[in-house]
């Protein structure tokens, strides 16, 4: 995901700017961030390589954002568009230039965080992340990378797409609450953990990962297992549609 921010007055732009870099990070959301102080110095940027996302400020000289907007409009139509202002009464130029909302000055963090959950239903889902620690070095671990974990000697063992495995000094515990609201994983038994995306079958006793590996489920939990593997077909079918 990459977001703009256009503003001129160098201390909302450094605001917003900082506090989008930190709610990325708090939603383990991959993304950058880069902050412009004029329209056009923006649209060029945009011509160089196209932005998911752009906070407009509309009061800015010497182009203002509902220019900017427009100009952006002729090689852009998939932006998501967000005005900030000090007015909504540009509520219609908003409208003609697709923008998605308004944030009002002075906004908070409360107004953020409610406009990225409405984001969340219209961008394109980006990546999210673990930031893990292994061999002493931080590594930033794609989900959606992630076949299956285990634990193994008072460590996690991570196996990832390509046939690479990470290890790490977590409890098996704390690795799962790190996955923990992602529907994507399910624990099929002591100490091992799957991502039903990468699953290619459950014949009721192991999943069958998309490398062949057979991961087998815990007797006591092959019900559940079942009825977590087809709410995920069931889900990755709708998103299809």
């Amino acid at each position: 995901m990459r977001v703009a921010v256009v503003d001129d007055r160098a201390g909302d732009r450094a605001w917003l700017t900082e506090e989008l870099k930190a709610l990325l990070q708090r939603r383990r959301l991959e993304g950058t961030v880069t902050a412009f102080d004029r329209g056009g110095a923006f649209l060029e940027a945009a011509r160089r390589e196209r932005f998911t996302l752009a906070f407009l400020d509309i009061y800015m000289e010497p182009m203002d954002g509902v220019e900017t907007a427009r100009a952006l409009r002729a090689f852009d139509p998939d932006c998501l568009l967000v005005f900030s202002t000090s007015s909504a009464d540009h509520a219609l130029e908003g409208y003609r230039v697709q923008a998605v909302q308004y944030l009002v000055k002075p906004y908070g963090l409360e107004e953020l965080e409610r406009l990225f959950n409405l984001l969340e239903r219209v961008l394109p889902a980006p990546e999210k992340y673990v930031e893990l620690r292994s061999r002493r070095q931080a590594v930033r671990v794609r989900l959606g990378d992630i076949l299956w974990a285990e634990h193994f000697q008072h460590q996690v063992r991570i196996h990832t797409a390509g046939g690479g495995v990470l290890s790490t000094r977590l409890t098996f515990r704390e690795f799962a609450e790190l996955l923990a609201g992602d529907p994507r994983f399910f624990v099929c038994g002591r100490g091992v953990l799957v991502n039903l995306d990468r699953a290619a079958d459950f014949d009721g006793r192991d999943f069958r990962l998309e490398d062949g590996t057979r991961l087998p489920v815990s007797r006591d939990l092959v019900g559940a297992a079942r009825g977590a593997f087809g709410d995920w077909l069931f889900h990755r079918k709708e998103a299809v549609l």
